[in-house]
């Protein structure tokens, strides 16, 4: 069999040559597939630890013994069948490039990489002094072990409160509670051993695996708590941080008063801060929050009214209201409903412009994005018509687009992640979006299009309700992407981070725009007000915004109205 592979190999060399490598690996590495498979070959087998774990600059790291095939091949010249050199590999198939170089040099890797492919094999009369360059040969192959030197998880220490059980409806407790301070240790066989916590200069000490710490009130800009815990493998978790806000409500004597608890760190367990608070690092207002930044408890408490003559045309278009008796229809000539129309779809544009209102408030409640915003830019951005119309590469409630789509898998790695191995294979996923080829992009942003878009041409009225839950939580994770990119560009623009430059409320602000006009618009006009030392607010950054980009101040308005 080692001739078969002898000969497998050579063929396939002097056919395919080394001029472009890639072009005939996968025929071979298929036939040496075959090859080892017949020899019954030996696969890689199971590793076992050959020695204790420990930890050096702060990273756990062990050694276990792999069972491996070891394979020699040869690489030969064509002219002579002498012999150059040997390589080994630890893997099936013919060797890589970067093994020949390393066990070759660069003089023989160069002359394995020119081979051109030898013509000569098709002659009856074939002599290998017709062919140039080199060929490989598989010499043998041997079952081996070797040491392999791994990284192994830390320990890590999360945060939440304890004793405050409306806490998760209400963001308020009846009395102080606790700081809950847990540790999580991934080895099996080990175990968190002690809780460490700092707060007000004083630290405290749990020799188990969470600690309850008291709080007690804080200024209005919070208190900072640092945490980490140690482990049975003789090492700490990474010092974690969180700010910590405790505020009393001014009725705390009172059953239906207490305390607003808000803490903003990495390590938080709780329910999500409201809108980007823990990506802004910014505590959001109390109780004087504008109402576009709240989230109602109740899908009633979201109802709207409004007279929307684009989705009184698109509900007369799709014959859902009858018009007849209206001039045109009861419909102008770039699809909105003329006064007649939207007299007649009126009823039914107040009942469907609500009828999406519990979808977007379990959205608010699982991304922390407020609800009353959400239904703010839908009615600017589609008037809750999510099927297709006024542009076919808009998609759904928020009319997602191409450029929006790459802002969602750039500045939301959490949702990249789980959402890219959907479409493509996971080892092209792990480095992030930025990394991948065009045409792979390209691929993510279509299958994003499709999941936020509705549109049905077999459904009544073209769409497709029941698919509309998803395009509502694909708005709120874009929504949460422009929270991340204002934040870099903030930074970007002052070398401070957004909570020393600005407040909860006007980065928003820029979010809204930001989500309207893209990231080039806005950019600018923070770059001017930092380099002119303007305050960084909504207020004094738009008047920076050049002519074409001034448009998206009317739409803020409208929005935060």
């Amino acid at each position: 069999m080692q001739q078969a592979g002898n000969f497998f190999a050579g063929f396939m060399a002097k056919t395919f040559g080394r001029g472009s490598a890639f072009r005939w690996l996968f025929t071979v590495v298929l036939l040496c597939c075959l090859f080892v498979q017949s020899t019954g070959a030996p696969a890689l087998a199971a590793a076992s630890r050959s020695a204790e774990p420990s930890t050096s600059d702060g990273v756990r790291r062990t050694t276990i013994l792999v069972e491996y095939t070891e394979y020699r091949w040869w690489v030969i010249r064509w002219f002579d069948n002498q012999t150059l050199c040997s390589v080994t590999t630890d893997h099936e198939g013919l060797p890589k490039g970067d093994e020949i170089f390393r066990d070759c040099g660069r003089t023989i890797y160069a002359l394995w990489l020119s081979t051109p492919p030898c013509s000569a094999l098709s002659n009856a009369e074939f002599s290998t002094k017709q062919c140039a360059g080199v060929y490989l040969h598989l010499v043998g192959y041997e079952p081996k072990k070797k040491e392999i030197e791994v990284e192994l998880p830390a320990p890590k220490a999360w945060i939440s409160l304890d004793d405050c059980p409306q806490y998760a409806v209400e963001k308020r407790c009846d009395h102080l509670p606790s700081l809950l301070i847990e540790g999580e240790e991934p080895l099996p066989n080990e175990s968190i051993t002690a809780v460490h916590v700092l707060w007000n200069d004083q630290e405290y000490t749990c020799l188990n695996s969470s600690c309850k710490i008291p709080m007690q009130a804080t200024p209005r800009s919070g208190a900072a708590v640092e945490f980490w815990v140690d482990s049975s493998f003789g090492d700490s978790s990474e010092r974690f941080t969180a700010m910590v806000r405790v505020l009393d409500s001014g009725v705390s004597f009172v059953t239906d008063g207490g305390w607003y608890v808000d803490v903003l760190s990495s390590q938080w367990k709780g329910k999500p801060l409201e809108g980007c608070a823990q990506i802004w690092d910014v505590f959001p207002p109390i109780q004087d929050a504008p109402g576009w930044l709240k989230t109602p408890a109740l899908p009633e408490l979201l109802a709207s009214d409004e007279e929307y003559y684009y989705l009184a045309g698109r509900l007369i278009a799709q014959g859902l209201v009858e018009a007849k008796d209206c001039p045109s229809g009861g419909l102008l000539s770039n699809g909105y409903a003329d006064a007649c129309g939207l007299e007649k779809a009126l009823p039914l544009v107040q009942e469907w412009q609500n009828q999406f209102d519990h979808h977007i408030i379990q959205a608010s409640q699982e991304s922390g994005i407020p609800a009353q915003l959400m239904k703010n830019m839908m009615a600017q951005e589609s008037q809750f018509w999510p099927g297709a119309f006024k542009d076919p590469n808009e998609f759904g409630l928020g009319q997602l687009t191409d450029n929006g789509a790459e802002t969602l898998l750039l500045w939301n790695p959490s949702f990249f992640y789980q959402f890219c191995p959907l479409v493509l294979d996971k080892s092209n996923c792990e480095r992030g979006y930025v990394y991948l080829d065009e045409e792979n992009q390209a691929l993510l942003r279509g299958a994003l299009a499709l999941k936020a878009s509705v549109d049905c041409p077999t459904c009544e009225a073209g769409i497709d309700l029941s698919r509309i839950d998803r395009s509502i939580d694909l708005f709120a994770q874009t929504l949460l992407a422009n929270c991340s990119q204002v934040s870099r560009i903030i930074y970007n623009a002052t070398s401070r981070a957004p909570a020393d430059v600005s407040d909860y409320v006007n980065l928003w602000l820029f979010t809204i725009a930001n989500y309207h006009i893209g990231p080039g618009c806005l950019s600018y006009a923070v770059y001017q007000a930092s380099a002119l030392q303007a305050p960084i607010t909504w207020e004094s950054v738009s008047t920076y915004l050049t002519e074409p980009c001034q448009g998206v101040i009317d739409y803020v308005a409208k929005v935060t109205r």
